[in-house]
């Protein structure tokens, strides 16, 4: 990856998208839907660190203008791979003469995404394995990329977010995006989690390849499944069961381990044969401290009870919530939205009837956000989390929420 080019594009789109902001504070409207089609074009080409804030914004359906989340979508789906010429660099870095490891390696990607992509290759003893290629020159680009990132979160003043709350959010966003260059503490990861998961049958967990695996290359055997944003066309029971493993999984994650899959790009999940999850990727794990998760259930049980200052008193306690006057009436509506999905008894995650009152929630939320600031270090786990919702709307899980919250509730 070469600088030439890269600060001017990023510099560009960064104005694109502060025009339409401002367009739309002054009062008029937006071409969301255009400005979603430039960051693709341009973001999917770039790769790196202003593709995968693209790709995080893109998860967050309940906030984004309809236009601008279906576009940033398509980074999920239908990123540029990079050239095969490029990839083969970085493979002969890696293994010296690749002949000697592999009898064939696939020029076209498996998968491709902000920070690398996957090829399939075979052994000379026949085994498929997935090289996980990180693009060559990311980590010489990533600290210039991550300075024109910082320019564009500047536009969050705009919303009245306080200069010290963005430097904040960026420095945990650079944080992870540095993590995940780190092939070696993801092969430790997917090591950790194959043993912490080996007696549970609901769940399938690549193994790593020491042997085949270096600092910009990371190898592991290959397990096929079909991804999870293809699972709309599966039968429902494959789709219930995945739902259930993944609610489960995040539960333990959380309340058992003190850990979450932080990355929860849809292409980062499967389901295999006999119906298992798989999880592909453990490039990004965050540590999720006890009085973390406590003071995000004491704003969930106040949500439940629709009690409004409640939900104010745990805002304040997380740093989430600062200045003069309490939005009480934001609280009572978001209350009201999210309360369905825990009423005793399944509920179904794919009720548009909830999205479309987040999304009419939308213009309120922006309105006071001198008021609701995101507490910088719950960003990752909020986003995970949120992400990991929306692939339980996109299976269309069933699950009785009501249920499940009340031990968690109980234990905070």
């Amino acid at each position: 990856m070469r600088d030439r080019g890269r600060t001017r594009r990023l510099m560009g789109l960064g104005a694109r998208t502060g025009g339409a902001l401002l367009k739309t504070r002054l009062g008029g409207q937006a071409d969301w839907r255009a400005l979603g089609e430039a960051l693709f074009e341009g973001l999917s080409e770039l790769k790196g660190p202003a593709m995968k804030l693209a790709q995080i914004m893109s998860q967050w359906d309940d906030l984004l203008p309809p236009d601008l989340a279906e576009e940033l979508a398509r980074l999920q789906r239908q990123a540029e791979p990079m050239p095969w010429p490029r990839i083969h660099e970085a493979l002969i870095q890696q293994y010296g003469d690749i002949d000697h490891y592999f009898s064939t390696v696939e020029e076209r990607p498996f998968a491709s995404a902000s920070m690398g992509q996957v090829h399939r290759a075979t052994t000379h003893e026949g085994e498929t394995v997935v090289l996980k290629v990180q693009y060559p020159g990311l980590a010489e680009v990533l600290e210039s990329d991550l300075i024109q990132v910082r320019r564009i979160m500047r536009l969050g003043r705009w919303f009245k977010v306080p200069q010290a709350r963005l430097d904040a959010l960026f420095e945990e966003l650079a944080e992870s995006l540095r993590g995940e260059l780190d092939y070696h503490a993801e092969a430790d990861a997917l090591a950790r989690y194959r043993e912490r998961y080996k007696d549970d049958p609901r769940l399938v967990i690549p193994e790593p390849l020491p042997a085949l695996s270096g600092p910009h290359v990371l190898a592991m055997r290959y397990v096929e499944g079909t991804p999870m944003r293809e699972l709309v066309d599966a039968d429902d029971a494959t789709c219930q069961g995945i739902a259930e493993t993944l609610a489960d999984w995040i539960t333990q994650e959380l309340f058992t381990y003190g850990e979450l899959h932080a990355d929860p790009h849809a292409g980062n999940f499967a389901a295999d044969a006999q119906g298992r999850l798989v999880i592909y990727d453990l490039g990004a794990v965050i540590a999720v401290p006890d009085a973390r998760l406590k003071a995000m259930m004491q704003l969930l049980d106040a949500t439940l009870k629709q009690d409004p200052m409640g939900m104010d008193e745990a805002l304040m306690q997380m740093g989430g919530r600062q200045g003069q006057g309490a939005p009480l009436s934001l609280y009572r509506e978001s209350a009201e939205c999210i309360a369905p999905l825990f009423e005793p008894g399944e509920q179904d995650f794919s009720d548009v009837r909830v999205h479309r009152r987040l999304r009419e929630l939308t213009p309120k939320v922006w309105a006071a956000m001198d008021r609701l600031q995101p507490p910088a270090d719950t960003l990752l786990l909020s986003r995970a989390l949120n992400g990991h919702y929306w692939n339980l709307v996109r299976i269309g899980a069933r699950l009785d929420m009501h249920e499940r919250t009340r031990p968690l509730l109980k234990w905070a």
